[in-house]
C-alpha cells in the first residue's frame, strides 16, 4: 500500500496533513477528494516553466514526474505499515507509449492504464505489492510480460494484440483476470491458478474450450468466439455464470454436472431443439436461461415448451417467468389426469351440442334419477372383461354389455362387435368430431371410447349398461352427468398378475412392467380418495372374483334381500316377536337385512348401499295405470322422435301437466285421509257421536279392536290383528304415513259421500275424475295410498300397529350412493286382490 508524492519525495516522511516536512498545500488551487498532493511552486515563471515541459513530455507519450503527481490519489498506509503514501495511480486516455517511470513507485497497489500506446509493462515487476493491474485498450503483444507480484489479484487486459497465453503458475494469487478482445485461439496455461474466480475471454478466437480443468471458476465467459460444441468442463464444480452467446452451439450437452449453475447465457447460437433444454433439467439452481436468436425460437410455444422442461427458471429471455406460465406450460405438456378427464368430457360436449338435440333412451324412464351403470375398472389384462361378459349373461334381466371402440387390432380370440368395435384412427376421429363418444381416453398408443350409442342401445332394452375400462377412462367418466356404480378389479400379487401376461403372450416385457406399475396407481387414488370406487374386489383368481362380484350385484340388486325375505316368511309370528326383541332399537328391520345380506357391522363393505336397499324396499310399487301411462307416454316420445308425431319438446309442457294432476289428485285423497283421521280421533277420545258417511256410522259404534272387518288382508288370508304390513313410502318420505285412519274402507267412504249422508264436507274437485269413476277405481284396490299386495320382487316387513317408525341408520336420508337399477326386461304385473 503505497505511492510517493513525487519521484523526489516518495521516500520523504510527511507530516500529519499528508504534505512533506516543509511543504504546504496550495491553497489557491482547489483539489477534489482523493486528488494527489503537490508541492507549491516558488514562483510563477517556475509555474510556466514546469507546464511547458509537461506539454511537451505528453507530446511524446512518456510520462513525466510532473504527470504522475496529478495522477496519484487514495492516500494511506504502505504494505508494510510504516509510512503514509499515495496507494492509487489513475492515467487514463492520455496517449502514453511509456511507463518506465513508473519503476520507481514501488509501494503502489492499484495501478490503472487504460485507453493507452503502451506495449511495455516491465515497470509492473518492481512493483511487489500491487493487487489490481488495468491495462485495457492499449498495444501489448506480451502476454504478462513482467515478472509476477506476490498478490496480484485483479488483471485486465482486455482489447489488446496479444495470440498467446503462457503458464501463469507464478500467479497464485490470481483470481479475476479479463482478456477480452484479443487473439486467442488456445486457453492455457491456468491450471494451476488456484485461485481463480472469474475468468473472461470474449471476443477471441477459440474453437474449443479446454485448458480449465479443476479450476474454481465461479463465472466464466467466452462469448463472441467459434465454439462449437460445450465439452470439457465436468470438473468445474463451482461455476454458477455462463456465459456462450454468439457463438455456434448446437446442443445444451456437457452442462449436466454442473449442479451449482444458476445462469445461463446462450444468445446467438444455433440450438433449434427444444429437447436440449433435457440436458440442463436436473440443475437445481439454475434460475435464469437466455435462448433469444436461436432457431428454437422459430418454433410455436418454445416459451411454454421450455419452462415446462426447466419448472425452476425465473428469467427465461431476459423476460420474468410467471407461475400461469408454469401452470400453463404444465397444463399442455404433462397435464394432471385430473385436466385430461376434464378437457375430454368438455370436447364431447362441446362436439355433441353441435349435434341435432334428442331425448336419449336412457332418459326417457325418468328425469331425475340417473341412468344405472356398472364400471368394472382394474388395470390392463385383469380379467375385468370376461367378469363382465359373465355377469351379463348370468344377470341377463338386468344388465346387457356395453361394447366400446377402440383403434387397436383384436387380439386372437376376440370378435369385432363383441368384446371391442374395432375401427381405424381416422373413423375413430370422425366420431369424436361427431359427438358420438361419451368418454374416451388414450393408453399404450391407442385411444378407446364409450360410445353414445352402446349406451342407449342398452337402455333402449330397458337394461343397466355393464362396461369396464382403465383409470383414465373412469376419471372421464366422473365428469359426465352419469352416476354409475364403480367396482374396483385389483391384483394383490403382482408375480402372478405379471405370469399372467406372459402366458398370453401378447405383451412386450416393457407393456408388462407398465402394466404392473399402474397397480399403484390404482392403490394410491383407492387410498387417498375414499368412496373413490363403490366396492374394491381382488382378481388374483377369478372364480372368486367373480363370486365376490355377483354377491355385490345381487346385493345392489336386492335378489339377497328377497331370497332373505322369502325364507322369513316361513317363521312364525312368535319366533318373529323374538327377533325383533333382540333388535328393538330398529324394530327388526335391521335384524332382517342382516339376514339378507349377511352385513352385521356398518364398517363392512356390504353396509354402504344399505340406504339405498332401504329406499328401494320403501319406494311404492307403480300399479297398472300407472304403468300404461309411463308406457304410453314413452312411445309418443318415441314417435317425436323418429318424426311421426309433433316434436319431443312439444310433448313435455303436456306430460309435466299431466303429472301435476296426478300429483293434485294424490294431494286431495292425502287431505281426505286426514279428514277422516280427525273424526276417528275425535270419536275415540271424547266419545262424541259422529255420524259416518254410509255404512261407517255404525262400524264407529263398535269399539276399534273389535273391527275385524278392517284389518289389512294379505294374499294368504287376514294378518295378524296386531300387525300392519311396512307401508311403502311416497316420494320424498322416508317412512310411509301409516295409521288406523288406514282402517277405513275409502269405498264405503265415497258412497257415503255420493248420498249425501255424513257430516258437512266440501266435494273434493277432482280434475278429469267424477265420483262414480272413483268408486270404481277405488272398489278395483287401487287407491294411490292403499295398501298393494306385495310382489315377488319386494318383500315388505310385518311391525306392529302403533309401534314407533322404523330408524333409519344415520345418512340414510342422504341422496343414494347408486341410482335403482331397472327390475328387469319384463315387468309381471300382480292382479290386486278382490274386495271380500
Amino acid at each position: 500500500m503505497s505511492a510517493a508524492v513525487s519521484p523526489r519525495l516518495s521516500h520523504t516522511p510527511l507530516s500529519l496533513d499528508g504534505n512533506p516536512l516543509g511543504y504546504r498545500a496550495s491553497a489557491s488551487t482547489p483539489r477534489s477528494p482523493g486528488a494527489p498532493v503537490s508541492p507549491e511552486p516558488e514562483s510563477a515563471g517556475v509555474s510556466s516553466a514546469s507546464e511547458e515541459e509537461e506539454n511537451s513530455m505528453e507530446e511524446d507519450g512518456i510520462l513525466t514526474e510532473e504527470e504522475v503527481s496529478s495522477c496519484l490519489y487514495n492516500l494511506g498506509l504502505s504494505a508494510t505499515g510504516l509510512e503514509y503514501l499515495y496507494l492509487c495511480l489513475s492515467a487514463p486516455g492520455r496517449n502514453l507509449t511509456d511507463v518506465s517511470i513508473l519503476c520507481n513507485y514501488v509501494h503502489l497497489q492499484k495501478l490503472e492504464l487504460p485507453y493507452n500506446k503502451i506495449k511495455d509493462l516491465s515497470c509492473v515487476s518492481h512493483m511487489p505489492y500491487l493487487l489490481v493491474l488495468d491495462a485495457s485498450h492499449n498495444e501489448l503483444s506480451d502476454f504478462f510480460g513482467f515478472q509476477p507480484p506476490k498478490n496480484l489479484k485483479e488483471v485486465n487486459l482486455s482489447y489488446n494484440h496479444m495470440s498467446e497465453m503462457k503458464d501463469l503458475t507464478a500467479f497464485s494469487s490470481l483470481s479475476k483476470l479479463n482478456l477480452d478482445h484479443n487473439s486467442f485461439r488456445e486457453i492455457r496455461g491456468l491450471e494451476k491458478c488456484s485461485s481463480l474466480a472469474h475468468l473472461s475471454l470474449a471476443h477471441n478466437r477459440l474453437s474449443r474450450i479446454s485448458g480449465l480443468a479443476n479450476l474454481p471458476l465461479r463465472e466464466l465467459c467466452l462469448r463472441g468466439n467459434q465454439i462449437r460444441k460445450i465439452e470439457n468442463m465436468e470438473t468445474l464444480w463451482t461455476l454458477q455464470t455462463l456465459d456462450l452467446s454468439s457463438n455456434r452451439i448446437q446442443s445444451l450437452s456437457g452442462l449436466q454436472n454442473l449442479h451449482l449453475l444458476g445462469s445461463i447465457n446462450l444468445e446467438n447460437n444455433q440450438i433449434s431443439d427444444i429437447k436440449e433444454a433435457s440436458h440442463i433439467h436436473d440443475l437445481p439452481l439454475l434460475r435464469e436461461l437466455n435462448l433469444q436468436k436461436n432457431p428454437v425460437q422459430d418454433q410455436t410455444d418454445h416459451r411454454l415448451a421450455v419452462v415446462f422442461l426447466l419448472q425452476r427458471l425465473t428469467s427465461l429471455d431476459q423476460q420474468g417467468v410467471t407461475a400461469e406460465e408454469k401452470v400453463s406450460a404444465v397444463n399442455k405438456y404433462d397435464p394432471p389426469p385430473e385436466v385430461v378427464a376434464a378437457r375430454d368430457h368438455m370436447m364431447h360436449v362441446v362436439y355433441q351440442l353441435g349435434q341435432p338435440q334428442v331425448i336419449f333412451d336412457s332418459t326417457l324412464p325418468s328425469l331425475d334419477a340417473p341412468y344405472p351403470m356398472l364400471v368394472l375398472a382394474g388395470p390392463q389384462a385383469c380379467g375385468k372383461r370376461e367378469l363382465a361378459h359373465r355377469l351379463c349373461q348370468e344377470f341377463s334381466d338386468f344388465f346387457a354389455y356395453g361394447t366400446c371402440h377402440t383403434t387397436r387390432s383384436p387380439y386372437f380370440g376376440e370378435l369385432d362387435g363383441c368384446d371391442y368395435h374395432y375401427v381405424t384412427e381416422e373413423v375413430f376421429q370422425d366420431m369424436v368430431y361427431m359427438g358420438k363418444f361419451i368418454q374416451t381416453i388414450q393408453y399404450a398408443g391407442h385411444r378407446y371410447g364409450l360410445s353414445r350409442e352402446a349406451l342407449e342401445g342398452v337402455a333402449r332394452e330397458g337394461l343397466a349398461c355393464c362396461v369396464h375400462m382403465e383409470l383414465e377412462g373412469v376419471r372421464s367418466l366422473k365428469n359426465t352427468y352419469f352416476e354409475p356404480r364403480y367396482v374396483l378389479l385389483i391384483p394383490t400379487d403382482r408375480e402372478e398378475y405379471a405370469r399372467r401376461l406372459r402366458r398370453r403372450g401378447l405383451y412386450s416385457r416393457a407393456q408388462i412392467d407398465s402394466a404392473v406399475s399402474r397397480i399403484d396407481a390404482y392403490v394410491h387414488i383407492n387410498r387417498e380418495h375414499p368412496g373413490y370406487f363403490d366396492n374394491v374386489i381382488p382378481c388374483d383368481n377369478p372364480a372368486e372374483a367373480y363370486k365376490t362380484l355377483s354377491q355385490v350385484v345381487r346385493e345392489y340388486l336386492g335378489l339377497e334381500e328377497q331370497r332373505g325375505a322369502t325364507t322369513d316368511n316361513t317363521v312364525t309370528g312368535d319366533s318373529q316377536n323374538e327377533e325383533r326383541s333382540r333388535d328393538p332399537a330398529t324394530g327388526g328391520a335391521v335384524g332382517l337385512h342382516a339376514r339378507a345380506t349377511g352385513v352385521t357391522e356398518p364398517s363392512e363393505p356390504s353396509s354402504r348401499t344399505y340406504h339405498s336397499k332401504l329406499q328401494a324396499r320403501l319406494t311404492p310399487q307403480k300399479s297398472s295405470a300407472e304403468i300404461a301411462s309411463m308406457q304410453r307416454r314413452r312411445q309418443l316420445a318415441r314417435e317425436a322422435l323418429m318424426g311421426r308425431s309433433p316434436g319431443a319438446y312439444t310433448q313435455l309442457p303436456n306430460r309435466y301437466r299431466y303429472l301435476h294432476l296426478i300429483h293434485l289428485y294424490q294431494l286431495h285423497l292425502y287431505l281426505l285421509q286426514l279428514y277422516l283421521l280427525y273424526l276417528y280421533l275425535l270419536q275415540l277420545f271424547s266419545r262424541v257421536s259422529v255420524t259416518a258417511p254410509g255404512s261407517m256410522g255404525s262400524q264407529l259404534q263398535q269399539d276399534p279392536p273389535s273391527m275385524s272387518s278392517m284389518i289389512p288382508m294379505t294374499s294368504d288370508g287376514p294378518a295378524d290383528p296386531s300387525e300392519d304390513s311396512f307401508g311403502e313410502s311416497r316420494a320424498g318420505s322416508g317412512l310411509s304415513l301409516r295409521s288406523s285412519a288406514g282402517a277405513f274402507s275409502l269405498q264405503d267412504t265415497a258412497e257415503g259421500l255420493e248420498t249425501g249422508v255424513g257430516p258437512d264436507v266440501e266435494p273434493l274437485d277432482i280434475p278429469g275424475q267424477d265420483l262414480d269413476s272413483l268408486r270404481d277405481h277405488m272398489s278395483s284396490g287401487h287407491t294411490p295410498d292403499a295398501p298393494r299386495p306385495p310382489s315377488s320382487g319386494n318383500v315388505l316387513e310385518v311391525r306392529r300397529i302403533g309401534s314407533e317408525p322404523v330408524s333409519a341408520r344415520p345418512g340414510s336420508n342422504a341422496k343414494p350412493i347408486l341410482p335403482p337399477i331397472p327390475s328387469g326386461r319384463k315387468t309381471t304385473e300382480h292382479p290386486a286382490p278382490k274386495p271380500d
